[in-house]
């Protein structure tokens, strides 16, 4: 999008839809504020992240209340003109943005080109109906649904819901009786288990090939984070894995879009054969310090590539990178429900073997019950050496020596 702005000629209006208060997103660098007029749907978390130029803030609840966004667009176009692009750069508000530019006509993704990043049920059906191996899934809406698929398939199963993130609802399901009493409110997706290790993908697509990517094996697993363990990723140094990841990667977006997307992809990895089954993929930036790690050991904004293609403009080649390091990072579940009071907690930085980087709550700092998931967690540390291995040993180490204690608190809730 060139902006031209005259006496006569309206600064264009953009809507960011935010929920992060970490910077993951430098909006105020990505868009000049003075020759824009850029607005911000936040929650109240979101707050101190907005950039002081911003023309005006409406406070919502939540990010992906349709309803409460759609009003709060409306406010901000009946105060500073209907809006020309709408930002949504966080997963659970893809589909947000995408229902606002049908309303206002504004460029971009609409619904339809993001559901099949959305809706697990039909990613995995366009994945394999492209050849691309996938682990067996089936919708389900009942419990006798699932003991037929495990009859055909075995026990345990994985249940997630069709539409979601953070594994948020994932269950893995051992036995029938597991399943008694079960709240079916939501459209449902089992799978077969695998026990390979995962691996995530990030980078952009260009529409036919990886324009960037980086591979990376998760230690422990996002549904483990959801039941207390801690949740760490090392960045892949291994040819052999390399390849067939990012060939398979590759195949698997090809099914899903022909478009420039950003994307985190999860994929399951046999060392023993060499070969990938498909898990799921984002149409976004991955969460945690993914980010932080690609700015700053790969010299690339994902974000800024993300926020880019939001607006219609192309993203920044890939330039030559910084010394070549292998990156990863680890987070620690809190240690009580949210939202809770840190009481006590052990800082990691300038050890050996240890972080470059962490992000952690004083003690008498409150960790919030907000919806961004993997920020607002007991600690976040991010890690670089010169190889997978040494960063793999100072993140084990790393997650066996740190301590963070709280206590509850009974506070309402903050989106």
């Amino acid at each position: 999008m060139t902006t031209v702005t005259t006496a006569d000629t309206p600064r264009p209006h953009v809507v960011i839809v935010t929920r992060w208060q970490e910077r993951y997103a430098e909006y105020g660098h990505y868009l000049d504020h003075g020759d824009h007029t850029v607005t911000y749907v936040a929650t109240e978390v979101a707050l101190p992240a907005i950039p002081s130029a911003a023309a005006d803030v409406v406070t919502v609840a939540r990010t992906d209340d349709l309803d409460e966004v759609r009003a709060a667009v409306h406010l901000l176009a009946a105060r500073h003109g209907r809006p020309d692009r709408i930002v949504a750069l966080k997963e659970d508000d893809l589909l947000i943005g995408a229902a606002l530019r049908v309303e206002w006509d504004c460029p971009g993704d609409r619904p339809e080109d993001l559901l099949r990043f959305r809706d697990k049920h039909l990613m995995v059906e366009a994945v394999a109906a492209a050849g691309v191996p996938a682990p067996a899934s089936a919708a389900v809406t009942g419990a006798a649904d699932v003991a037929a698929f495990a009859a055909a398939h075995g026990w345990p199963v994985v249940l997630k819901p069709r539409v979601g993130s953070s594994s948020a609802g994932v269950l893995l399901v051992r036995e029938p009786d597991e399943l008694d009493g079960y709240d079916w409110a939501e459209p449902m997706l089992v799978q077969e288990f695998l026990p390979d290790a995962i691996y995530h993908v990030d980078g952009i697509f260009d529409g036919a090939e990886l324009m960037c990517w980086r591979a990376s094996r998760y230690v422990n697993t996002c549904l483990g984070f959801r039941e207390g363990t801690f949740l760490g990723s090392v960045e892949e140094d291994d040819p052999a894995v390399l390849a067939p990841v990012g060939e398979h990667a590759r195949a698997a977006l090809a099914a899903l879009t022909d478009r420039p997307t950003p994307f985190h992809l999860e994929v399951f990895f046999d060392a023993r054969s060499g070969t990938c089954r498909f898990l799921e993929v984002g149409a976004r930036v991955g969460g945690a310090e993914i980010p932080f790690i690609w700015r700053e050991l790969h010299g690339y904004d994902l974000m800024e590539a993300a926020f880019r293609l939001q607006l219609g403009l192309p993203v920044h080649p890939v330039g030559p990178a910084p010394a070549e390091q292998a990156g990863g990072w680890l987070l620690v579940p809190a240690p009580e429900a949210r939202p809770c009071r840190v009481t006590e907690v052990t800082p990691m930085t300038g050890r050996e073997p240890g972080p470059y980087a962490e992000v952690l709550l004083k003690p008498g700092e409150v960790l919030p019950a907000a919806d961004a998931y993997y920020e607002h967690v007991g600690g976040r540390f991010r890690f670089r050496a010169a190889d997978s291995a040494t960063v793999e040993h100072a993140l084990t180490t790393t997650a066996a020596a740190f301590r963070v204690s709280a206590e509850p608190l009974a506070l309402t809730p903050v989106h």
